[in-house]
């Protein structure tokens, strides 16, 4: 690829497990100059939520007339000392869902039962979380409760931006989160850090346009937020999305694994429907919990170290006994890697 000759080492970074799935699974890093590396950024919701979050939602498995409800990744994600899957094989009533708005059906279904759905994930599907727990309100729904662990983009890429050990010269933006908060919310990255970056879907054309744009800029000292992804992503996103997240939910410092804490980089459940959060109805505290002794998941989120840097990968570390998180999940670098190692 002619075009893409620079005469330094680039940075550039995905912050989306989509994009990386793309990236390593169509082999464009072997079609790209040595010296641009693509890295990857905390773009798989269930690998960025922090340990003391994954052991909560295990204790609250074990309590009586509990059922909870998840998303599929979030049961093989390990806890200190234990798993939903371990909690489930014991009995524990945990119930894999596709939609939060299944929850609601499943207390309809159970009303001796609270139950409990395990909200994880970016903006991306936070006004569906938010749809669910504004439909529990308008029905009165008493046995139905969200224990929110969701979080957002714009504030973890400043600080990584702002990190000299991270050291990015170039972002592709989250596509799906861009669908919902609108391209214009990425504005900061160029007007405010000095670095370019471009919106782009998931096509590998789209990554390979991605690239080439960012090159391009950065050749000619330029710095701007490019759309490629206009087929989905507005300027201003989608009204209808922010307006149900912005209802139900408020912005919240958070807790992201390896990162620590994040100021306004999460949500939490507003006030107004405190009787559908559980942090409120069962007085629960999220602590920071260690990290098992060497992971690397954290440094890996954050873009400074690559899943095959890891002395755990591949030998004690797989998709079938994963000992980090980032193998876990099906948008995890590490496990993503691991499918598709022989495409680099």
């Amino acid at each position: 690829m002619e075009c893409l000759k620079i005469n330094r080492e680039i940075r550039i970074m995905e912050v989306c497990g989509t994009h990386t799935l793309a990236i390593l699974r169509s082999g464009i890093r072997n079609i790209i100059p040595n010296n641009i590396k693509i890295v990857s950024g905390p773009g798989c919701p269930v690998c960025v939520t922090n340990q003391g979050y994954i052991d909560a939602c295990i204790e609250l498995s074990k309590r009586e007339n509990i059922i909870i409800t998840t998303f599929g990744d979030m049961i093989n994600v390990p806890g200190t000392n234990s798993s939903l899957k371990v909690e489930r094989a014991l009995g524990n009533d945990i119930r894999i869902l596709y939609s939060p708005l299944d929850a609601i059906n499943t207390a309809k279904k159970n009303p001796d039962k609270e139950v409990v759905f395990l909200a994880i994930g970016f903006e991306t599907t936070a006004p569906l979380i938010g749809l669910a727990i504004e439909k529990a309100k308008i029905e009165n729904l008493k046995n139905f409760s969200v224990f929110c662990g969701v979080k957002t983009m714009p504030q973890v890429i400043r600080m990584l931006i702002e990190d000299e050990k991270v050291n990015i010269d170039g972002i592709i933006c989250p596509g799906n989160v861009s669908t919902i908060i609108g391209g214009d919310s990425f504005k900061f990255i160029s007007k405010e850090l000095s670095i370019p970056a471009v919106i782009a879907g998931f096509e590998n054309r789209d990554v390979i346009a991605a690239i080439y744009l960012l090159i391009d800029m950065l050749k000619k000292n330029e710095c701007g937020v490019t759309n490629i992804y206009r087929r989905f992503v507005k300027a201003e996103g989608n009204k209808k999305a922010k307006e149900i997240m912005n209802k139900v939910f408020m912005p919240s410092d958070s807790l992201w694994r390896g990162l620590g804490l994040i100021k306004n980089s999460g949500l939490e459940i507003r006030e107004t429907y405190s009787d559908y959060d559980v942090k409120v109805k069962f007085n629960i505290k999220i602590e920071d919990s260690p990290l098992v002794k060497g992971c690397i998941c954290g440094d890996i989120l954050k873009g400074e170290k690559s899943p095959e840097n890891c002395m755990l990968f591949g030998n004690m570390c797989s998709p079938n006994s994963p000992v980090g998180v980032c193998m876990v999940s099906r948008e995890g670098a590490c496990k993503i890697y691991y499918q598709y190692i022989n495409n680099y």
